[in-house]
Formats: C-alpha cells, structure tokens, sequence
C-alpha cells in the first residue's frame, strides 16, 4: 500500500518519501510507501494538481493507493483573499479550496507553516556550531511570511558561513539528521498531516488481510 505524495520541488522530491515514511512505519508495524510526485513550484503545482490527483485515484492500480496528499509551503502561494490574513485562516480556506477541486475522501492537503525549512529549525543540533548558536529560538512555525524559514537560513549562512544555504543541497543533508519524532512534537502542521496519514493507512489496512493485501 502507498501514498502519493506531490510537492513544490526537488528539495521534496528528495527527502520527504523517506522521512515521512520511517514516522508512518515505526507506528504501523507494516511498511507503507510514499511514491513523490515532483511539480515546478507552487503554482504548476496548483494549476495541475486536480487533473493530476483525479488521474492517481481512478488508475487501474488505485487499490494500493491509499491517498493522495498534497504538501505545500504556506509561504509562496498567492491566491489566498484580502481577509485571510492569520496563518489558521489561510491553512483552512487553502486548504479547503484546493480539496474541493478533487472532492474525493481520498485526497488531503496540508501546509509546511511557512516553509519546509521550518522542519529543520525544529532540531537546531542537526546544523552547524556557528548556525545552530544564530538561531533565534523561535518555534519554528512562527518564523513566518516576513522572514520565512529558508530566507533566515540563508542570511544566517552567509553571515556565519560565508556562503550560501544550498536548499537542495543542504536540505539533503539536514533531513537525514533530522528526526521525525522532534519534528512532529515542535511543528503543529506536521503532526496533523502525519496523525491523518496514519489514520488513514490504518483504516486500508482490512481486517484480516495482510498489510498491502487490500
């Protein structure tokens, strides 16, 4: 059995399939695959996204699917209205506009509050001595639309470093340190995104049958 998880870009592509599922595994006693589905950013990703989640859920093979999720930033969209202003109300009417072009129980967006990076600024020992000390200490999901996570690394790298944060680069290497479980504890978003995916792995996994054999 299987998710299939779409997101923004190549940094997603790399790493989310392996983190998502090592959380999802320990809980399950099976083993659940992630099969990622890599768009060119946020707006080819909401442009095509229905199309795209329609095509996974009616495949022939859409009895190993167990979902389609869908994880974006909640920074870099635009198209949120004039009143939606809080983080809450911009995650509930995206979050709801997007469902609603798919209309399927088995389709599910969440948001990274603000940024994927904001992941990684959970556990500040995964990056390096004269980062981790510039870190300001904030939750990491209220680094928000004026410095958003990936930016404040970057000034924090080139201040203390001397060079660039490399988001994909980087971003390989701090996910592999990073531990889901701190993630999950410190990031609100992530938890609930992860909390709905293990609900519904274990609600497809039938009484009776096998993990996978549904």
């Amino acid at each position: 059995m299987k998710f299939v998880l779409f997101v923004e870009g190549y940094t997603e592509k790399a790493v989310l399939g392996r983190f998502l599922r090592d959380w999802l595994n320990t809980r399950l006693g099976w083993s659940v695959e992630i099969q990622t589905v890599r768009f060119d950013g946020c707006f080819h990703m909401i442009g095509d996204m229905p199309l795209k989640a329609k095509m996974h859920l009616n495949a022939p093979s859409t009895s190993t699917v167990i979902a389609v999720i869908a994880l974006l930033d909640l920074y870099g969209p635009n198209f949120y209205p004039n009143y939606t202003i809080s983080v809450d109300d911009r995650v509930r009417w995206a979050t709801k506009y997007l469902e609603d072009k798919v209309s399927s129980s088995k389709f599910k967006v969440f948001f990274a509050v603000h940024e994927l990076e904001a992941w990684l600024l959970s556990q500040p020992e995964i990056f390096p001595p004269a980062v981790k000390q510039a870190l300001s200490g904030k939750a990491p999901e209220e680094i928000n639309f004026q410095t958003p996570p990936s930016k404040l690394l970057r000034k924090i790298y080139r201040s203390k470093l001397k060079r660039e944060y490399k988001k994909v680069t980087d971003g390989k290497i701090l996910f592999k340190k990073l531990d889901p479980e701190i993630a999950y504890g410190k990031c609100t978003h992530l938890k609930q995104m992860l909390d709905e995916m293990l609900r519904m792995a274990e609600l497809a996994d039938a009484p009776g049958l096998g993990p996978g054999v549904h």
